[in-house]
């Protein structure tokens, strides 16, 4: 209801200095008798609304009330504080018709603080405007009322000032929307910030247990429930998640976080299945996504952010999804490189100490006939030779080896040395 009322207030003092100083704003060339009379007749009135405040500000809050659905709300929940702003809001805006400079940084004030107010309140900006123009229409009309009551006959001359009142009321729409839209962006910042904080704590594990509840609510995600996270690293910057988002699978929700060189999103599973995460993304080639198992709740988040970020490391370099569920081994494995290398080196050291072409003919063969679950025709089919050859290459490389492909212990681990070479020699 202020609002209504400040719009009024800023601008006229600089439209009628302009006014004293320049004659007329417009119509024609500059008329000082004429011109002087209409100020005259502009102050008589406005002296009177200013005398009689508290009817004019009941006046305009009954207007605001009526017309303007947001101050409706306003004055049921909070009218005193609104009736004494509204009336604060008139006295500037009164005032700056008879004193442009003594009244003009009280107003703006007034104005900034008005619009302020109103963007941490939440009311729409358009609701706002039309009370600040609601305000300045009852302003005029009650300008005219006064003048026509002592002298009808010079109603007329307030015609010359129409202009710069409304004028006035523009630039005070003007100055309270630059205030609001600053708040605005100050509180949108604030609060986009504080829920990546929330969501870098849930990720990051350091979220107290008590603040759970509190998150949740800010998260829009419960705080019980199935969870994975998805870890996404690109050449391309923001390319998944933050910058360009990709729709999650029908039935689960995402929430993105960006990191330094990588993206995470916790994704609410629901009674989805996991599995779909990982063929659902279309992301730009080269894009490496990792998606963890699924953990329990919110509390468990960071345990996924691990989890995923192992997949990723299992990822290829030129690109690819990993679901961490599917390769477990290659996960024990990048968990503990140490560990790793030391089982590459003591199952297949033999062999890596061979010239590099008998080398990786023998270790070809071994992972080939490994992925066609110890098939030597298909192993062949796939290195295009023939069976034979293959098992004569296997034979060799349990002979340097010392271990056997009929023993399922030496198996695993040849199976683990190799995912082992594959992922810490890259």
């Amino acid at each position: 209801m202020r609002d209504a009322v400040r719009p009024r207030v800023p601008l006229p003092p600089v439209r009628h200095e302009a006014r004293h100083r320049h004659g007329p704003a417009r119509g024609g060339p500059p008329r000082p008798g004429r011109d002087a009379e209409a100020l005259r007749v502009l102050h008589r009135a406005a002296r009177v609304l200013l005398e009689d405040l508290p009817d004019l500000t009941d006046r305009l809050l009954a207007v605001l009330s009526e017309e303007e659905p947001a101050y409706r709300a306003l004055l049921e929940s909070d009218p005193g504080p609104t009736w004494q702003e509204v009336r604060r809001s008139l006295r500037h805006s009164v005032g700056s018709l008879l004193d442009p400079r003594a009244c003009r940084d009280a107003a703006r004030r007034c104005l900034w603080q008005i619009g302020g107010t109103r963007a941490e309140q939440g009311m729409p900006l358009d609701a706002l405007l039309h009370a600040f123009r609601l305000g300045g229409s009852l302003v005029w009309q009650a300008l005219v009322d006064e003048t026509s009551r002592i002298a009808p006959d010079e109603v007329r001359l307030l015609v010359h000032v129409a202009g710069d009142v409304w004028s006035f009321v523009d630039e005070h729409c003007t100055l309270v929307a630059d205030a609001y839209r600053q708040v605005e962006r100050q509180l949108t910042w604030r609060h986009e910030n504080r829920l990546r904080l929330m969501t870098a704590a849930l990720l990051d594990g350091s979220t107290r247990i008590a603040d759970l509840p509190e998150v949740a609510a800010a998260l829009d995600l419960p705080e019980r429930g199935r969870y994975a996270v998805v870890a996404v690293a690109s050449a391309h910057a923001a390319a998944y998640g933050a910058g360009h988002p990709v729709p999650p699978p029908p039935g689960m929700r995402v929430r993105w976080h960006v990191g330094t060189d990588t993206e995470y999103g916790i994704v609410l599973v629901g009674d989805g299945d996991p599995a779909a995460l990982a063929r659902e993304p279309q992301a730009p080639p080269g894009t490496r996504t990792g998606v963890s198992s699924v953990v329990d709740g919110l509390a468990a988040v960071g345990d996924a952010r691990r989890l995923a970020e192992t997949a990723l490391r299992i990822c290829p370099g030129t690109g690819g999804t990993v679901l961490l569920d599917e390769h477990l081994p290659a996960a024990l494995v990048v968990s503990s490189p140490a560990l790793g290398a030391a089982l590459a080196e003591r199952v297949l050291g033999p062999l890596l100490r061979l010239d590099p072409a008998d080398r990786d003919l023998l270790l070809d063969t071994l992972a080939a006939w490994l992925e066609c679950d110890g098939s030597a025709r298909r192993a062949g089919s796939r290195l295009y030779c023939h069976r034979n050859t293959v098992l004569n290459r296997l034979r060799r490389c349990e002979q340097l080896t010392g271990r056997s492909l009929s023993r399922p212990a030496d198996v695993a681990e040849f199976s683990l040395a190799l995912v082992s070479r594959r992922l810490l020699d890259r």
